[in-house]
């Protein structure tokens, strides 16, 4: 697969040096800026599903008039966690 360029960013001095002062050693500028550029792209993608999945929870509320309450969710979500960890100590 070939590779592509990012078009060249241009930042305030201040910014440059605060990035440079937290490299990990052997880590350059452009592998920070290419791991930061990797995580906003999955980001804003799971952003985006969760907000369609947020949209469409609404719209089949509407639809059927059935609405689970915050408590019911949250208790619904505290069985899924003790099951996980039921079956990780077994």
């Amino acid at each position: 697969m070939k590779t592509a360029t990012i078009p060249s960013l241009r930042v305030d001095p201040e910014l440059r040096a605060a990035a440079e002062s937290v490299l990990k050693e052997g880590e350059t500028l452009s592998a920070f800026m290419e791991d930061s550029l990797r995580r906003q792209v999955e980001y804003r993608r799971t952003q985006a599903e969760f907000i369609a999945r947020g949209l469409a929870a609404r719209e089949e509320g509407e639809r059927t008039g059935f609405y689970y309450s915050s408590e019911d969710v949250l208790a619904m979500m505290r069985r899924k966690l003790e099951a996980v960890k039921a079956a990780q100590s077994e």
